[in-house]
C-alpha cells in the first residue's frame, strides 16, 4: 500500500525552500536557492517513486550581494558554464510510516556523486485551491571538494581552512499533485 497518493507531484517553489549550511571560520553560513523545479512521481509500492530536481545556481542566496556574485564565480559554482545543480534518484527505502531513504545522483559542475537523503514524510492533504498536495522534509550532506568546488584561504596561524568541506542540506518540500 503507497503511503502518498501515485501520481505525478510537481514542487510549488512558494512552498519549497533548498538550503544549505557550511562552516565559516567560527560559525556557519546559510543559504537557499530561489529558482528550481522538480516533481515527483509516486508510486503505489513507494520503493518504486521517483524524484528529478533541477535548480538554477544563479539564483543562490545567501543574503549578501557580494557573497552571492564570488559563488557564482568559478571560484565555486562557475554558474556561466554549468548553470543548472541536478538530483535524480536511483532508489526509495521505507523505514516507517513517515521515514525513508532516498538515493540518488547529485550532479554539480559536471560531476555526479551519489546523494543519500533521510526524508521524513510530514502528510498529503487537500489545499484551499480544490488541490492536493504532499509535505516532505529531507536532510543529507556533501563534500564540496568532490564536485570540484574547493577554493579556499588557509587561516593564518591555524590548522584549518576559512571555508569547511561539508555542505549541509535541508529540503524543506511542498509538491501538488498534477490531474
Amino acid at each position: 500500500m503507497s503511503v502518498v497518493t501515485p501520481g505525478t507531484w510537481n514542487l510549488d517553489p512558494t512552498h519549497t525552500e533548498i538550503g544549505f549550511s557550511v562552516r565559516h571560520l567560527m560559525s556557519k553560513v546559510r543559504g537557499k536557492f530561489e529558482t528550481f523545479e522538480g516533481s515527483l512521481v509516486t508510486a503505489e509500492d513507494v520503493t518504486a517513486s521517483k524524484v528529478t530536481v533541477e535548480v538554477d545556481l544563479s539564483s543562490i542566496n545567501t543574503g549578501t550581494a557580494d557573497r552571492d556574485a564570488h559563488l557564482r564565480s568559478s571560484d565555486f559554482f562557475d554558474t556561466e558554464t554549468h548553470p543548472k545543480m541536478t538530483f535524480t534518484t536511483s532508489g526509495v527505502t521505507q523505514k516507517s510510516d513517515a521515514e525513508f531513504v532516498v538515493n540518488g545522483d547529485l550532479t554539480i559542475k559536471g560531476v555526479t556523486k551519489p546523494l543519500e537523503l533521510k526524508v521524513e514524510f510530514l502528510g498529503e492533504g487537500g489545499d484551499p485551491w480544490g488541490g492536493t498536495r504532499v509535505g516532505v522534509e529531507a536532510t543529507g550532506e556533501i563534500s564540496r571538494k568532490e564536485f570540484g568546488i574547493d577554493f579556499n584561504i588557509p587561516v593564518a596561524g591555524a590548522d584549518k581552512a576559512m571555508i569547511g568541506d561539508k555542505i549541509s542540506l535541508t529540503i524543506n518540500a511542498e509538491a501538488v499533485l498534477q490531474a
